[in-house]
């Protein structure tokens, strides 16, 4: 298994993996082609045998630049079951571009069980707290055509 920065070229096997992985939501693949190139420091692909079957995006929010933003995982079925989410987030807490990351935030919705699974055991095995609160609600965000999306926050990391 490869870790690497993504780059435009990546961005239709990205579309095809986030398409692959539901309950995610399809970004457009003009999304897609600006996390590979304007968020690559912040964005990893897994690459085995020349096939993306991993990704993961996020950024550090330019109002709380301490905290990490995890966008989107996305793990091919067939890579699944080998912690390959939690080794990709982190390789990317690891890059020089995370120096002085103190929390890891996402957002995510109730019923996404193996997001929940994912960032509980990386909080566990950063023997760090894990805080969550409605971020974007259905019915104020989203006009009741969304589910919440609640926000977990990690830390703080010791890590």
């Amino acid at each position: 298994m490869i870790f690497r920065r993504p780059t435009a070229t990546d961005g239709p096997a990205i579309t095809g993996l986030i398409a692959a992985c539901p309950p995610l939501d399809p970004n457009s693949a003009y999304c897609n082609l600006l996390q590979c190139t304007h968020f690559a420091d912040f964005c990893i692909v897994a690459e085995r045998q020349g096939d993306i079957v991993g990704w993961v995006s996020g950024y550090r929010p330019p109002s709380s630049p301490e905290c990490f933003f995890v966008w989107q995982v996305a793990v091919s079925p067939a890579a699944r079951g080998v912690g390959l989410a939690g080794r990709m987030i982190e390789t990317l807490l690891d890059r020089p571009e995370a120096g002085g990351v103190t929390h890891l935030i996402t957002t995510v919705t109730d019923d996404n069980k193996p997001s929940w699974a994912l960032f509980e055991g990386l909080a566990a095995r950063w023997n760090a707290s894990l805080s969550r609160r409605a971020l974007f609600e259905r019915d104020a965000h989203f006009a009741g055509a969304h589910a919440t999306e609640w926000e977990a926050c990690i830390g703080p990391l010791r890590r």
